[in-house]
C-alpha cells in the first residue's frame, strides 16, 4: 500500500481524515528536531501503551514515494527512536484546502540583547540595518530574512545579499543556533515585542520569521535542507485527534497492507458505535 494512501469507500462520514500506515524510513522532517523533547514523550508513549495524534504528513512532489511531516516530528522522532517500522499518519495533499501554512516568531529571555545583537552581527553575510518606520514590512522584500526587536530599542532587519532560497535557509539556521542553547525561548504569533515585555523577565528579544511556501518547504525537505527548529506551523482541517490506536498495533509483525487493512476495520468500528464524532467549531481541549 506504500504510496498509495486513499482510503477504502467504507466510510459513512464525508471528509473523514485520510489515516494510513506508512514505513516509517519514508517520512522525513523539514525542520531541526530539539532532542530534548524525544525521551518525555518516549515515556508518555510507553505509559500509555496508545498512539494518540497522528503525525500530520504531505506527498513529496519528487515522485520518491516520500513524506514531509507538516505537524509532529516529536512524534515521528520518538517512535524511530523506539525502533517502530511503520506509523499511523494523517496524509494530506499540499493543494488540500483545508492547508494553511504561517510562521512561528521567538521570544527569548534572560540572554542580554547587546550579547544577541553581537552575535548576530558576527554572522557573515547577516546585515542589521535599522527600521525607519515601526510597521512591520514583508520581511523577504528588498534584502531581508528575519527582523529582531529588543526591549526599549531599534529594530532591524536583518539582511543578506542573497536571492537563493537555501542560502537565506542557511542563514536562518546560523541566527537560531546564536541564541537556541542559550536563551529561553517560546514559540509567539506576537509580533511586537511590547506586548511581551510584562510577561517575561529579562526580555531579550523578539525574532519574526518570514512567511514560507508549502511548496518551497517540500522542494528544501527533499533536497535535504532543514529550516531552523519552530518557525513553521501548519494547521489542517479537518484533523484526527485522540485517536489512541494500541501501540501493539504499530509494532505488529504484519505487511503494510495487513496493517492498513486492520486499521480500517478498526476505524469503521469506531464509526458503527458512533466513536467519531466531528466538531466544526473552534474547539480548546483541557485533556493534553
Amino acid at each position: 500500500m506504500q504510496g498509495n494512501h486513499r482510503r477504502q469507500e467504507i466510510m459513512m462520514i464525508p471528509d473523514l481524515p485520510v489515516l494510513c500506515f506508512l514505513k516509517i524510513e519514508n517520512v522525513i522532517i523539514h525542520e531541526w528536531h530539539d532532542d530534548q523533547r524525544t525521551p518525555p514523550l518516549i515515556d508518555r508513549i510507553r505509559e500509555t501503551g496508545l498512539f494518540r495524534n497522528p503525525p500530520i504528513v504531505a506527498p513529496l512532489p519528487d515522485g520518491s514515494g516520500r513524506y514531509m511531516v507538516l505537524d509532529g516530528a516529536n512524534r515521528i522522532t520518538a517512535l524511530r527512536s523506539m525502533g517502530f517500522p511503520d506509523v499511523l499518519v494523517q496524509v494530506v495533499e499540499p493543494d488540500h484546502p483545508g492547508l494553511r501554512l504561517e510562521n512561528w516568531n521567538h521570544v527569548l529571555w534572560e540572554m542580554d540583547p547587546k550579547v544577541l545583537l553581537a552575535d548576530i552581527r558576527a554572522i557573515p553575510d547577516v546585515n542589521p540595518v535599522v527600521m525607519q518606520d515601526q510597521g512591520q514590512p514583508n520581511i523577504m522584500d528588498d534584502c531581508g530574512l528575519a527582523l529582531v526587536q529588543v526591549p526599549r530599542g531599534k529594530r532591524f532587519t536583518l539582511c543578506t545579499g542573497s536571492d537563493e532560497l537555501v542560502v537565506k535557509v542557511a542563514l536562518l539556521n546560523s541566527i537560531v543556533d546564536c541564541y537556541k542553547n542559550r536563551a529561553k525561548l517560546d514559540r509567539t504569533m506576537a509580533r511586537d515585542v511590547r506586548d511581551l515585555e510584562d510577561v517575561y523577565t529579562n526580555l531579550s528579544g523578539l525574532i519574526i520569521f518570514p512567511q514560507f511556501k508549502i511548496s518551497d518547504v517540500l522542494r528544501l525537505a527533499g533536497a535535504g535542507y532543514l529550516l531552523p527548529t519552530g518557525i513553521t506551523r501548519f494547521t489542517i482541517s479537518p484533523r484526527a485527534l485522540h485517536v489512541n490506536y494500541p501501540l501493539y498495533e504499530l509494532a505488529a509483525d504484519k505487511t503494510l497492507e495487513e496493517k492498513n487493512n486492520d486499521l480500517q476495520r478498526w476505524v469503521q468500528t469506531r464509526i458503527n458505535k458512533k466513536g467519531v464524532r466531528y466538531y466544526a467549531e473552534a474547539t480548546f481541549l483541557f485533556d493534553e
